[in-house]
């Protein structure tokens, strides 16, 4: 899965001071910083130099800034760091059974792409990013689009989930996708013309052995659109799980 490899822990971590240090800069008043460059000069003056560059300052700088803050070691911060990603990639911490649709269909890999079309909160594209997948999350409503990258971010995944604000309408995916996690919704804003067409669209761009998932459809149309979806899947291997109460469609393409 994602972030088990020591080159993308070691980059993660790089992050976190990188942005650890811009933060302890915005925080503190000009005549602060001035001060720690002062004390950058005259270390570095103190040390064998064959010149003090503006690169070495800065460096020097940053390393005093880092001391100040008492930034925790590589080694600390990665057994914390792997405790999180461990309590992320559990479906229990975002509410869902280990039976959940969401949970049993998708295929988890670091080479996983999958959109989350139709986004009602952060749950479903944060699970999937924390067990290794590349997620797109696409969504008309901006304030959403925005609350789940702040969500992202916040649980360190960000740099796996890609948020676009649009409909599905007027989206087309770049690349091949291993899935696509539709809510009802997202489906049901569409008149039956588009429905077919951004269909159509998705399951050409789905490699082989990829799957769809509707989740939760609504009742009151849920015979209706199940018929449509089942109709607009043939060739594709169909199956409805009711087990959360409300319905949910999955289709997998043949390999």
């Amino acid at each position: 899965m994602g972030f088990h490899t020591q080159r993308s822990l070691r980059y993660e971590y790089e992050l976190f001071v990188e942005n650890e240090i811009e933060r302890y800069k915005d925080s503190v008043p000009r005549n602060a910083i001035l001060a720690i460059g002062d004390e950058a000069v005259a270390s570095l003056e103190n040390a064998p130099q064959f010149a003090l560059t503006e690169l070495l300052l800065v460096e020097e700088v940053d390393r005093i800034i880092r001391r100040r803050l008492r930034l925790p070691t590589y080694d600390t911060w990665k057994r914390r760091r792997l405790r999180v990603i461990a309590k992320f990639r559990d479906p229990m911490h975002w509410g869902m059974g280990p039976d959940a649709p969401l949970v049993r269909a998708l295929p988890l890999a670091d080479d996983a792409r999958v959109i989350v079309a139709g986004v009602r909160d952060e749950t479903s594209a944060l699970f999937l990013a924390a067990n290794g997948c590349r997620v797109t999350a696409v969504e008309a409503n901006e304030d959403v689009v925005d609350r789940v990258m702040a969500a992202a971010h916040a649980a360190g995944l960000a740099e796996r989930v890609i948020g676009v604000v649009g409909g599905l309408a007027d989206w087309n995916p770049s690349e091949q996708i291993t899935g696509v996690v539709f809510t009802h919704e997202a489906l049901a804003t569409l008149d039956a013309g588009d429905r077919a067409r951004v269909l159509e669209l998705l399951q050409e761009a789905t490699r082989d052995g990829g799957v769809h998932l509707v989740q939760a459809i609504a009742v009151g149309s849920t015979a209706m659109l199940l018929d449509e979806l089942r109709a607009s899947y043939s060739g594709w291997e169909i199956s409805v799980d009711r087990s959360m109460g409300a319905p949910s469609f999955l289709a997998r393409k043949h390999a």
